[in-house]
């Protein structure tokens, strides 16, 4: 799979909220130079381990991102960083 633009990747639209959870990982991975964990996301955007896990799980069925079975930090972004949100 390609990188492609958020437009082009997304099945269906993409909301704000998801974007930045894309911004998210983009901007955690450039930093710490590894995917985040959903820790990470939780305390970023503070919100409960569910709702994190559910929004990984939407961002991968729109091919969004992809992840590895039981891999920790294995989440790759398939979108292409020039068509991101900026991060708030």
């Amino acid at each position: 799979m390609s990188i492609r633009t958020l437009a082009e990747a997304a099945a269906g639209p993409v909301t704000d909220l998801q974007g930045q959870y894309l911004a998210f990982i983009y901007a955690y991975s450039k930093i710490h130079r590894a995917p985040p964990a959903e820790a990470d996301f939780q305390q970023f955007f503070e919100v409960s381990p569910p709702s994190v896990h559910r929004m990984v799980l939407e961002l991968e069925r729109k091919g969004l991102i992809r992840r590895q079975p039981g891999r920790a930090r294995s989440i790759e972004l398939l979108v292409a960083a020039e068509s991101l949100p900026i991060l708030r």
